[in-house]
Formats: structure tokens, sequence, C-alpha cells
């Protein structure tokens, strides 16, 4: 399938959508079990094949339902689940991943990630990692949630430096990490996954955002999602559970800010002038 959507490079050189999908809350309430995986089915087709889950999510009922949704598509999309922090030893990450897979129905995950820092080294993190891309369980393995200071160290632990990425909050009212965060990812070329790129659906209202969004005929989330995509090493995980949203994830894509809009956007949602603690929801 031929995808408009643009890329971005893992280190390694391969090409991921940069625009994908998001499953947090999804598969938790039977109700809308139907209509999340026609959308999570729709944006496939649209080429939104990056899907973004975790074994957190829902105690596992988002892998369940990401796993039926994939039935026939596995191998169209590039997969990612994320590991607890206390499953994250040597031993505890090979056990979570098998899990994961075995609620996924699938044989493999082509990133995986510990979800935040937790008590176990980074060390033992790594190893299990390593084990289990040896073991052909997993393709790639990252971080997520970790500010710079975390991935310095990281970086100082054998084979830290094999990580992929780094997923992270990151969206027009969330700007911390431009001040040292993404340009320390961008001088080793590890792109950033921002999670929550509308902010949860939590935008502020009266801002630039609304006035572009009503001279283009576009809606809020469109014009802060293409805020984000606007940089060329972070990719996006919107989450939506209909097929309408999809697609106006999609149409976001597409579009390009001029000039003076993102001036306008810098005006009130002005970039760090220093270092800011990395948030997280």
């Amino acid at each position: 399938m031929t995808s408009d959507i643009a890329s971005v490079s893992l280190p390694d050189g391969e090409r991921i959508p940069k625009l994908g999908q998001g499953t947090w809350e999804m598969g938790e309430a039977p109700a809308r079990r139907a209509a999340e995986i026609a959308a999570l089915r729709c944006g496939i087709e649209l080429g939104m094949t990056l899907i973004d889950t975790a074994e957190m999510y829902g105690d596992g009922a988002t892998e369940q339902l990401l796993g039926e949704a994939l039935a026939g598509l596995r191998d169209q999309v590039f997969l990612v689940s994320k590991v607890y922090p206390h499953n994250a030893g040597r031993r505890g990450v090979i056990a979570a991943c098998e899990q994961s897979l075995k609620r996924l129905k699938t044989d493999r995950l082509d990133l995986y990630l510990l979800h935040w820092r937790g008590s176990v080294p980074l060390e033992e993190t790594v190893e299990g990692f390593e084990a289990l891309r040896r073991a052909g369980k997993i393709r790639h393995w990252g971080v997520s949630n970790f500010d710079t200071e975390d991935m310095e160290e990281l970086f100082a632990v054998p084979g830290g430096d094999a990580c992929a990425t780094n997923q992270i909050l990151y969206n027009v009212a969330r700007r911390g990490p431009e001040f040292d965060l993404l340009p320390w990812l961008a001088a080793r070329k590890l792109p950033a996954m921002a999670y929550s790129p509308v902010d949860h659906a939590r935008l502020p209202r009266h801002s630039p955002l609304d006035e572009i969004a009503q001279a283009r005929g576009l809606s809020v989330f469109q014009v802060a999602l293409a805020w984000v995509l606007r940089e060329p090493g972070v990719f996006a995980i919107p989450k939506t559970g209909r097929v309408e949203r999809v697609k106006e994830n999609h149409r976001a894509s597409q579009l390009r800010l001029d000039d003076g809009e993102l001036a306008a956007l810098d005006a009130y949602f002005k970039p760090p002038r220093s270092k800011r603690p990395l948030e997280m929801l």
C-alpha cells in the first residue's frame, strides 16, 4: 500500500510513518469495542501503520483488542508495546514480553519500550531487551518518559546506545523538550515519539489554534497535530476510537502551517528559555 504520510528514520535507517495511532484507554468499554477496532483498521488503510500500546493499558485489555484488530493485517503494521518498570529486569522483561505477544496474537514486536524509569538498573533492562532481540521476539527497543539526564545514563550503560527512540509527552502546550531533550536526541539521530500530541484534548481555548482552525476550516486538534508533525525528528501517535477522527488526523498530516501561523503559535505557546523537567501524563 502506498502512503502519503511522511516518514522518519530510526537510527538503523528503517523508515516509519510520522503519524501513527495510539491506543491508551481503548479496549476498556465493550460498547466501544467495534468502533475502536474499525478506527484502528481505518488508520492502517490510510497509512497510519505505526501502532503503539502497552501492557499497562487496561491491564492487558488494550493489547487484546489490538490483537483482534490486527487479524490479517499484522505484517502491514509497525507494532509497539511497552513494559512496566517493575517488570523490566533481565528475566521480568522477557516474561512480560511473552505475555504481550500472547495478548497481541503475534510472534514479535517491532519496538519494545520501557514505559518509564523505575528501580530496576538500566543495565538489567538493556540486557533483557537485547536477549529478546537475539531471540527474534523484538526488532528494536527504546524508552519512554526519559529526560535528558536519563538518556545520558542509558547511553553510559553497555549497549544502551542501541536505543531506537524515546516516547515523550510533547505538544504545542508542553514544549519543554525543545530546550535540551529534542536537541540531544537529534544529535544522536534518535527520533522522538510524541504521545498526547493534542494534549489529551485539553488544549486551551481562545488561542491562535482556534483562529488558524477557523481560517482553514479545520479543527483545533488538526492544527495542533500538524504543529507536532512539523518537527523533522518527531513522529506522533494520537489516539482516537472513531473512524471520522482517524480521517481527520490523516488530513492533518498533509497540513503545512505557514511562517505567520507558526509565529502566532510561538507568541502564545512560548518556546522554553530554560530547562523544564519532562512532563508525564
